[in-house]
């Protein structure tokens, strides 16, 4: 019998923080003092505790109920306690699901407000049908939501948040909602910011491509409002918000077909202001947020200028739906093992791209390819791709060698991160010296792409774009070296903890590694390799505690 075979667990959830009634502590000490009443004091003092603070009771998905499950799956528990039947879940279908389930597992199921215990046949009666007005409860209040949003819309008040790319949000009055006073707020414009969006829209109504468009803003140092490059996901999310449409004819129309339920009327829609949407999303914690289909919307005219005429706005839209019914569907499992360890010399992770070739073995052909070359089409970085498996197999080898003298590999290791302890100050010296030699090259590069749309067809204005591109590769060569001694300096010499622990990992990687699944093999390689660094034509391989062991 295992030792915690019969062990009783409590389960506690609470949607947020409040600091005061039905809290995390109160539910959790109630259900003790009932397992003390019920099943004795031993019981009481060895129960296990779930907490899930933050999470609705919408579904399941929640990670301390997830292992409560496992533990119960593992034959682990003996019964499952909760201060009340919500804590579990407001669904009816996941309710009944785990609740047949649990009678499976011989687990039993207490609710201690409600006094159910499906133990007896009445209780899992009882407790079926108070799940049916937990169900009825949260449908209440998901329309009383929807019915404050309808008010809102009528308001086309915007609601704050992220505001986005193109405006600020402005506190202008104060309105009444639901009997409630309310902060009131526009949307005004950012002339600098609103051209980007324009920009973005041109450049995908051109390319009809997320990707296309993605790296013409990198090649034209287009940034976002924190100074990231923007992604295909954040370029996505400009595109579909109908905040940037023009509230005319067309835009009207789009919305009427798809029968959005439009709180503003055509005569609202007067070619000049945009739109607020309302209900987009679906955003319950637990969960990735989920885009609801246009149909579920709740739309207005709001009070901002709108940015994208109408028709572009739609045009669009029907590109991007049109392009994911044929988006290229990524493989999820790959047979690369460096994955995550690999960089550029220029900075950027390198990502394995599969080819449609087998090796003699039958494994796959791939290489690594600089996720930055690949979003700027070359433009911030032109280094070869790697082969991957040659590159593969070379690491693996290495790591082999290294463990047939394990002992003399780590006093090197020792050695060598002793004489760079030394050399901090110098490393950091070195580090400041290339972050203003790049802030430097940046400035001329500006510069140069200022000057350019100023200057005629010709001789110089090639001549300006070719040093715009050497500036370019310079500023990339540079973020590469500050990326490379950043990942030197900092570190601490290995204790004799992590001595012992790289013995005996060096020790078990040499004579097993040949059985390791695919999986076993990454893990062994991530706990001894810290990165590899490729530069084009040689790979550099730094490890755990070390400074420069290739």
């Amino acid at each position: 019998m295992r030792e915690n075979e019969n062990r009783i667990a409590i389960y506690s959830r609470k949607s947020k923080f409040t600091g005061r009634g039905e809290s995390i502590g109160n539910q959790v000490d109630m259900c003790r003092e009932y397992i003390l009443a019920h099943y004795g004091s031993e019981q009481a003092e060895s129960a296990v505790v779930y907490e899930d603070e933050g999470f609705s009771g919408g579904n399941l998905n929640r990670p301390d109920f997830r292992r409560m499950m496992k533990a119960a799956r593992s034959r682990q528990l003996r019964a499952i306690i909760v201060y009340r039947l919500d804590r579990i879940s407001r669904n009816i279908s996941d309710f009944s699901g785990l609740i047949e389930e649990l009678s499976r597992l011989d687990v039993a199921f207490v609710s201690i407000r409600e006094q159910f215990d499906t133990a007896t046949p009445m209780g899992r009666a009882m407790m079926y049908i108070a799940s049916v007005f937990s169900q009825l409860e949260r449908e209440t209040i998901a329309e009383r939501i929807r019915d404050n949003m309808h008010e809102l819309a009528k308001t086309g008040r915007w609601l704050g948040g992220v505001t986005p790319t193109g405006y600020a949000s402005e506190s202008v009055r104060s309105v009444t909602v639901d009997g409630k006073t309310r902060k009131a707020c526009r949307l005004t414009l950012i002339p600098e910011e609103a051209e980007i969006v324009r920009t973005i829209f041109r450049l995908f109504l051109a390319a009809d491509s997320l990707t296309g468009t993605e790296a013409e803003l990198i090649k034209r140092r287009i940034v976002t409002k924190n100074g990231k490059h923007f992604t295909r996901f954040s370029i996505r999310a400009i595109l579909q918000n109908p905040v940037y449409a023009v509230a005319d004819s067309d835009t009207y129309r789009y919305f009427t077909d798809r029968e959005t339920e439009l709180f503003s009327g055509p005569e609202a829609f007067d070619g000049q202001h945009g739109l607020i949407a309302y209900n987009r999303t679906d955003q319950e914690k637990g969960r990735a947020t989920a885009c609801l289909p246009v149909s579920e919307w709740i739309v207005c005219v709001g009070q901002h200028p709108g940015l994208i005429p109408g028709a572009s706005w739609v045009k669009v839209q029907s590109m991007l739906e049109r392009n994911r019914q044929k988006a290229f569907r990524k493989p999820r499992t790959n047979e690369a093992l460096l994955t995550g360890l690999i960089y550029c010399r220029c900075g950027g992770r390198m990502y394995p791209k599969l080819s449609s070739r087998k090796t003699a073995e039958g494994k796959t052909v791939f290489a690594y390819v600089c996720k930055m070359k690949e979003r700027s089409q070359g433009s911030l970085c032109r280094e070869r791709n790697v082969s991957g498996n040659t590159l593969d197999a070379e690491v693996m080898q290495q790591v082999q060698t290294l463990a047939c003298d394990a002992e003399r590999f780590i006093a090197r290791m020792a050695q060598s991160r002793r004489l760079c302890t030394g050399d901090q100050a110098e490393h950091e010296e070195s580090l400041a010296a290339l972050h203003r030699e790049r802030s430097e090259a940046q400035r001329r590069l500006t510069g140069l792409v200022d000057s350019l749309a100023d200057l005629p067809d010709g001789a110089a204005r090639s001549l300006v774009a070719r040093r715009i591109d050497e500036l370019h590769r310079e500023c990339a060569a540079l973020e590469g070296r500050m990326h490379e001694l950043s990942g030197t300096t900092g570190r601490q010499a290995l204790d004799e903890a992590e001595f012992g622990r790289m013995l005996r990992l060096l020790g078990s990687f040499r004579e097993s590694a040949a059985r390791m699944t695919l999986q076993q093999q990454r893990s062994a390689l991530r706990a001894v390799v810290q990165r590899i660094i490729w530069d084009g034509q040689r790979a550099e391989v730094i490890l755990h505690g070390a400074a420069d062991q290739t």
